[in-house]
Parts: structure tokens; C-alpha cells; sequence
């Protein structure tokens, strides 16, 4: 399994030099199994680039998993060049148990007078599918997927391959439970074992207490979780719109000591556009 980050920003895109480091596009993920099926996941400002790649690969079938249709999760689809190709056929698989919103995740990108080009009018070739609470089989993945507790819901997702798992947790509050949310164990429970869990690190413990419930959580209640699940490695993400490098590399830091303090063995970091990892 392959996967690649080609957006981790949270709320907004952003452009600086302070923000070169870890990129400014927000959530988009793609991901490769070993007969090079395609699974990608949101679509925020990062699913232009992956556009752009796949189109040059000449790519034109793949399936589009939604986390949840906040703004910064699909403001990148209509951007997405592959839509406008009349030979790409595209799964889309949304962010709730049932069928019935799915369409409107990427419709509602293109409604004017917000877009000048509706979604109707787009030649890709479209099926919409409901995302089952057992999950379901690709050509080599199994996905499971789990309840996140944020305004609006959402979900997260894990991805098993010959034996490895990757679970992708983003925009979750580990320390409030909001409607449809799961507790902190059941999500213990959901990243067991995980070879990589990349998890929602928006907020400090300092900064928690002026944001509790706007549905993210901090870096202190993801390491926590690493620990409890007993994870390889821990990829810190959905960075804050305002944090810089710098302070991402001293949230790293202060990870680390904390996982040393626990005499734990994960490994953590914070994910970057672009930054590759195969498992």
C-alpha cells in the first residue's frame, strides 16, 4: 500500500514561506494498492495537483472516499481535471451510512453563482455509492470505516493490505463527543495495532479549552491515542491554518518527550504535502 499526502492543512488553504515546510493545500490523500488501483480521499485544494498527475498517467478510473463535506474537504474538486475528461468513470463514496447526500458532496462545489460550470455539465461519468457501517473490498484493500465525532459527523477510515493497516482519522474530537460520535475507546479499539495512524492534530492543550467543540482535537489527545492503540508510527495532520513549520516541528518535539516520558515505542511526526509512505 502506497500513500501519498498531497494536502494536510485544516480550515483553509494557506500561502507563505512559514508554511513551505508541511504546504498549505488542505486535506486530499491518495492511495495505491499493489495492482495500482487508485483510492483517493477528499478534496480539498490538494486534488488539483493529483489531478494534474493523473491525467498525465493517463489514469481515468478511480473511487473518491469523502471524510465529511466541510468546505475545506471539496472546494479542490471542481479544480480536479480528470472531471472534465468524457472517458473518466468515478466511484464516489460518501461521508455517511446513507446513499441518499452522496451526490451532493461534489454537486454542491459547482452550484452557482459560486462556479461558473455545473456539475451537470461536467463528461466525467459518476457512480454514487453508500459507504456500509461493515465496510467494503477494493481490488487488494478492505476499508473499514468509523463515526467521527464532529459537528455535522463525518468518518474515518481504516485500510488493511497483506497484513497492514492504515487508518486515517481526521477532523475528530478526542476530547468532546459530539452527536453520532464514538468515544475515545471505540476509536482506541478502531486503530489497534495500526502500522500508521494519521490523526487530527489541530489545537494544543493550551488552546483546547477556547476551541472545545469545533470538532478537532489536539496533538497531546493524539499521541494519547497512539499510545493506548499501540500504533507503529503517528502522523500528526489537518494543521491549523495558522501554524507555522516552526511550531509544527516543536509540536513533534514535545510528542516525542511525552512518548518518551511513556516509555512508548511509536513513532511521531507531522505529515507533509507531498510526503510518500509505503507500507
Amino acid at each position: 500500500m502506497r500513500i501519498k499526502f498531497w494536502g494536510v492543512r485544516g480550515s483553509t488553504p494557506v500561502s507563505g514561506k512559514e508554511y513551505l515546510r508541511h504546504g498549505g493545500d488542505t486535506t486530499c490523500v491518495e492511495i495505491r494498492d499493489n495492482s495500482k488501483e487508485v483510492i483517493i480521499i477528499d478534496a480539498g485544494t490538494g486534488i488539483r495537483a493529483l489531478g494534474k498527475k493523473l491525467a498525465r498517467e493517463n489514469l481515468k478510473s478511480f473511487t473518491m472516499l469523502f471524510t465529511h463535506s466541510h468546505w475545506d474537504h471539496v472546494i479542490g474538486f471542481p479544480f480536479f481535471k480528470p472531471v472534465y475528461n468524457k472517458n473518466t468513470r468515478i466511484t464516489v463514496m460518501g461521508c455517511s451510512f446513507s446513499p441518499d447526500p452522496v451526490r451532493e458532496i461534489v454537486a454542491k462545489t459547482m452550484q452557482p453563482p459560486g462556479f461558473p460550470v455545473k456539475f451537470e455539465e461536467i463528461s466525467a461519468h459518476f457512480e454514487f455509492k453508500s459507504v456500509l457501517e461493515t465496510g467494503c473490498d477494493f481490488e487488494k484493500i478492505r476499508m473499514i470505516p468509523i463515526e467521527t465525532s464532529h459537528p455535522n459527523q463525518g468518518l474515518g477510515y481504516k485500510f488493511e493490505e497483506g497484513g497492514r493497516k492504515f487508518v486515517f482519522i481526521t477532523d475528530n474530537e478526542l476530547g468532546f463527543q459530539h452527536p453520532g460520535g464514538k468515544t475515545f475507546q471505540d476509536y482506541v479499539q478502531f486503530c489497534r495495532g495500526a502500522d500508521l495512524l494519521v490523526h487530527d492534530a489541530t489545537y494544543t492543550d493550551a488552546e483546547y479549552p477556547r476551541k472545545k467543540t469545533w470538532g478537532h482535537s489536539t496533538f497531546q489527545q493524539a499521541v494519547e491515542l497512539a499510545v493506548k492503540a499501540r500504533v507503529r508510527k503517528l502522523g500528526l495532520c489537518h494543521h491549523d491554518h495558522d501554524r507555522t513549520d516552526s511550531e509544527i516541528g516543536r509540536m513533534v518535539k514535545k510528542s516525542g518527550k511525552i512518548l518518551k516520558a511513556r516509555k512508548s515505542d511509536v513513532k511521531c511526526f507531522a505529515v507533509y504535502q507531498g510526503q510518500e509512505i509505503e507500507l
